[in-house]
């Protein structure tokens, strides 16, 4: 394996890394760091719980050498692979003690999906290459719970990367077991540590996502002092993230609607999502529809030219009725790179990036009221506007560079932070779907 500048990287350490699926272009964060822990002489094997379901890949997915095992999905589907993995499995040094631990978990947590992950625990236990001595989860419900129960099994040592969805919707006897049980954790945000932390005190480290600051393009020249008072000139306003309860654009919708009519403006949404047709359909009942583009997913460089073109990036989080949540949306991290002043609610670890008034602007969450008062106010002060997205940015260059994080992965892993020779990678997050 060779690394960006052409020198051979020398091969240190070996893991698997279990996921969901892969590839996913909603994950493009943990591509990301799968092609830098190879830069930095990582031998990666990738573990998928599912085979890929999106029609179109990244970029970054083509750079990534590691081979890809998929477990059976479903067990019924590849009955006498499972059935090989359990005979093999059972005569391993874990096995008794780890199926007891999984019928425990079977009492509290009778469901399918459940018995789905001893099954795939244990052709994972039984497929895995021998000389591979570790295992490291992305998630830490479902491909937590697999890697937990093989890596047991097998005798090895596991770490895992919590992230938001499933932090806050795993029970908290899970958490507190989990965590107890791996070598160590990693988390996106200080907002999700402190959360493990109280759990399981010292096994959880912080470590952003980032952004591969090398490979963005520089942030535009000055921006149009657009004010909204001109027809022929609306302020453009932008989201990017998916259509779900969470990311709250209904409340945006809302607030949207209540603007002063001498206001000029235009919406742009990019992104998918399972809400769409709705949003479409309160746009048109609210009387905003033809002030609004609706641009589905997009590729990276798509994104990032519409946050260099736009006046001012809004991103109305909530707490959703189920106790989903973001973390850091990387959306915002990418909008703040361009020096894009940044509207966002007031929730989870918004505020780890955004300092009201400083570097961003916060409101609370679930108030439509509040967000078009925000955004009437910054609409109509382009110099507040062009230095909180100054500000921003340097916020961003400070402390959300992603070689950062990832040095706190590669302490834990064994690796040296970086490469002789290394080079940033040429691609970067696009869509903050995985949250």
């Amino acid at each position: 394996m060779a690394t960006a500048a052409g020198t051979e990287a020398p091969r240190n350490t070996r893991l698997a890394v279990v996921l969901k699926g892969y590839p996913r272009l909603s994950e493009t964060f943990i591509a990301q760091e799968l092609l830098s822990l190879e830069q930095r002489g990582a031998e990666i094997t990738i573990i998928s719980l599912r085979r890929p379901t999106d029609s179109k890949t990244h970029p970054i997915h083509a750079r990534i050498a590691a081979p890809v095992l998929y477990l059976p999905e479903y067990l019924y589907q590849e009955p006498w692979r499972v059935l090989r993995g359990w005979w093999r499995a059972r005569a391993m040094v874990g096995y008794r003690e780890t199926r007891r631990t999984w019928l425990r978990d079977l009492k509290r947590d009778p469901t399918p999906n459940r018995v789905r992950r001893w099954g795939q625990a244990l052709v994972l236990a039984a497929e895995l290459d021998p000389a591979i001595p570790t295992l490291y989860a992305h998630f830490l419900h479902t491909p937590g719970s697999v890697t937990r129960y093989a890596a047991n099994i097998s005798g090895r040592p596991w770490s895992v990367s919590a992230h938001a969805k499933d932090i806050w919707l795993t029970p908290e006897w899970e958490k507190r077991e989990k965590l107890a049980d791996c070598a160590w954790a990693v988390t996106c945000t200080n907002y999700g540590r402190d959360h493990l932390d109280a759990l399981a005190p010292g096994k959880t480290w912080l470590s952003y996502h980032g952004l591969d600051l090398s490979a963005l393009p520089s942030p535009p020249a000055p921006r149009k002092p657009r004010r909204g008072d001109d027809p022929q000139a609306p302020i453009q306003l932008l989201s990017v993230g998916r259509a779900v309860s969470k990311k709250g654009f209904d409340m945006l919708l809302d607030a949207l609607a209540m603007l002063p009519g001498a206001l000029h403006w235009r919406w742009t949404h990019i992104g998918g999502g399972q809400e769409l047709k709705a949003l479409r359909q309160q746009a048109i009942s609210r009387g905003v529809a033809d002030r609004v583009k609706w641009l589905g997913a997009r590729a990276q460089a798509d994104v990032f030219n519409a946050y260099r073109t736009a006046d001012l990036f809004i991103l109305p989080s909530r707490i959703a009725k189920d106790g989903d949540r973001d973390g850091l949306p990387n959306v915002l991290m990418e909008a703040a790179s361009q020096g894009l002043c940044c509207l966002a609610s007031d929730v989870a670890a918004v505020s780890e990036l955004l300092r009201h008034g400083e570097t961003g602007w916060l409101v609370p969450a679930d108030d439509p009221a509040a967000l078009c008062a925000a955004i009437g106010e910054l609409a109509g002060d382009a110099s507040r506007r062009l230095a909180i997205g100054a500000a921003g940015l340097a916020r961003v260059g400070a402390a959300f560079d992603h070689a950062s994080g990832l040095t706190v992965i590669c302490e834990r892993l064994g690796l040296p932070p970086r490469q002789p020779g290394f080079v940033g990678s040429a691609d970067t997050q696009t869509l903050d779907a995985a949250q």
